[in-house]
């Protein structure tokens, strides 16, 4: 790895961990979710550091060059990241469909009581 490419991923990995943390002060990140980011900006960082990790995990694999070991893994990350989401939007679904069903069956419960009244 060129100097140039190091300066390059240390500024990445730094730029990564700037804009979680300023996304979590400004409440438009989650702190539950901040981890995952911080912790991707944390690996990239060390991979940087320690190349010799990233060449080791390079030949640990398979792969012919250290520049699609990192791909590799990027791509399982996203895959992982977009399954977590996958569960998240069905987990939510369930509970709009549910809280949807309990205020349709309060209304019914509001209308037929209002009609007592009246009668």
């Amino acid at each position: 790895m060129t100097p140039h490419q190091k300066i390059f991923a240390v500024f990445v990995s730094l730029a990564i961990f700037v804009v979680i943390i300023t996304l979590v002060q400004n409440r438009k990140l989650r702190a539950e979710y901040s981890w995952l980011w911080l912790l991707t900006g944390f690996v990239v960082f060390v991979l940087v550091v320690w190349y010799d990790l990233l060449v080791k995990l390079t030949t640990l694999i398979g792969a012919v060059a250290p520049t699609t070991t990192l791909f590799i893994f990027s791509i399982i990350f996203l895959v992982f990241v977009s399954l977590h989401f996958a569960i998240k939007i069905s987990q939510l679904s369930d509970q709009l469909k549910n809280l949807a069903q309990k205020i349709s069956l309060l209304e019914a419960s509001i209308d037929h009581s209002s009609i007592k009244v009246k009668n």
